[in-house]
């Protein structure tokens, strides 16, 4: 793995992906003397730019949340993709998020400040790894973002799987010690807020278990995890350049154009023109449509979703509930699922996730009842289980929640085979994405990348 020493701590981002704190000030001079409170507010611009920048935009080409209309985006939405695609990403995760996050906890240890801050960077390296090994199958962790390591050896994905799980573990009991906060204002999502951080590692652990399919487990552990949207891990945004949310700075870029919802799989759900509209009698999505989208399907970066100060969700309160709604029904009974999913619609009744004082009016989300999923109801026209009425509807709102971010990827490849998954046609050829390349990067420098090297095609572990 190939490390840039010099400037491991520095996060100057360039390109159309710029977030930079206006009270990050590390002196590009003297990296290594950099405290490891202020390492560890680099670490979180990291983890930001991973979760939100190009990755996600890729993820949600591969989603059925946007078409890619010129020049490399329009290569992205034809599938031709090469190694060298995906070394900047890499390093998204790899550098600028999980090698701050490890230089913090080893300064704080050697500072003898394990506790909070150390829980934290456990939380940080472990979303990182989790979705990295989500994405590419097989990735580096024993030795991933230390230095002595040059040549990383990778790691099987269920295994990475297993190591993520014992990290936030781990993680927890740190945060659980309530001492070694962090310095005031160098966390920029909880400020030290030791007892949210735990909500959000047992949010992360039902994700991961929802990744492989352990559904019980997923379960127990949304039971701990986000409790409410105070509780949300928001990539924060405002009105200078620097810090605007990063979409709206692609779309607002030069290259803007190459990017819409228009033509998409998210759009036949939501517009209400469209014979695969998701909206009946006791569902109004026009709002959630104006806030995503703006006329036939270009997104909003106005007034809504992708708008220069709006906040994106890296683990939040809708997944949360979401996860308890699909894990309930798989793992305990129809009326465990309903109930959460019911809590869900509540919770946008009141107008949700939807922000920027945006007109919530038009927004129906009342309750289902059992009778809606029996044969013949609003959401079983087709004559199915009720049990595989009320999933179809689960997964399409965890679908349409999750548009922009990249657990909609993970949630179209993992429910691919299951027969009311969401049904993506592929844009060109017969065959879906299932996974990002290893970077061309890696594959010149590190000989112990996996041999042969798995195809864009080829699922992951946990997918197959």
């Amino acid at each position: 793995m190939k490390f840039f020493y010099k400037y491991v701590l520095i996060l100057i981002i360039f390109g159309c992906d710029t977030l930079i704190p206006e009270d990050l000030n590390i002196n590009p001079n003297s990296p290594s003397e950099a405290p490891e409170d202020l390492v560890l507010t680099g670490s979180m611009v990291g983890t930001i730019l991973f979760h939100e920048g190009a990755t996600s935009r890729r993820a949600g080409i591969w989603s059925g949340y946007f078409r890619g209309t010129d020049r490399q985006h329009e290569g992205f939405d034809n599938y031709l993709v090469e190694a060298s695609d995906f070394t900047a990403i890499w390093n998204d995760v790899f550098i600028n998020s999980l090698r701050n996050a490890i230089v913090v906890e080893q300064k704080s240890i050697l500072n003898d400040r394990s506790g909070v801050i150390t829980g934290i960077s456990k939380v940080i390296q472990a979303h990182g790894l989790g979705v990295a090994a989500s994405l590419y199958g097989d990735i580096p962790f024993d030795q991933a973002g230390k230095i002595e390591f040059i040549n990383p050896e990778f790691e099987d994905q269920d295994k990475v799987y297993e190591k993520v799980q014992q990290m936030l573990t781990q993680a927890i009991l740190e945060l659980s010690l309530g001492v070694n906060k962090p310095s005031n204002g160098s966390d920029i999502f909880f400020n030290g807020d030791s007892q949210k951080w735990i909500k959000v590692a047992n949010s992360l652990k039902a994700r991961f278990y929802m990744h492989t399919k352990n559904y019980p487990e997923a379960y127990n552990f949304a039971k701990l995890g986000i409790e409410s949207q105070t509780g949300n891990m928001m990539a924060s945004h405002g009105e200078v350049q620097g810090n605007s949310n990063l979409f709206y700075q692609f779309f607002t870029g030069s290259r803007g154009s190459e990017l819409t919802s228009e033509n998409s799989k998210i759009i036949e759900f939501m517009n209400s023109s469209s014979s695969q509209y998701r909206g009946n009698t006791k569902t109004d999505e026009t709002a959630r449509y104006n806030f995503y989208f703006s006329g036939a399907g270009r997104p909003n970066y106005i007034s809504g979703y992708f708008s220069r100060s709006n906040s994106f969700p890296l683990v939040s309160y809708a997944e949360n509930i979401l996860t308890l709604a699909e894990s309930g029904l798989r793992s305990k009974n129809f009326y465990t699922g309903l109930s959460h999913l019911n809590e869900f619609r509540g919770y946008m009744s009141g107008g949700g996730y939807l922000n920027n004082g945006y007109d919530t009016l038009s927004m129906n989300y009342n309750p289902y009842i059992q009778s809606d999923f029996e044969v013949g109801g609003m959401e079983n026209i087709d004559n199915i289980s009720k049990e595989d009425a009320l999933l179809r509807e689960i997964l399409e709102e965890r679908y349409i929640t999750f548009y922009g971010q990249i657990e909609g990827f993970n949630d179209v490849r993992r429910t691919r085979k299951d027969s009311y998954g969401i049904i993506l046609n592929p844009n060109t050829g017969s065959s879906l994405p299932e996974r990002f390349l290893y970077p061309q990067s890696e594959i010149d420098t590190n000989p112990n990348t996996p041999s042969p090297i798995p195809g864009f095609f080829e699922p992951t572990r946990v997918n197959k």
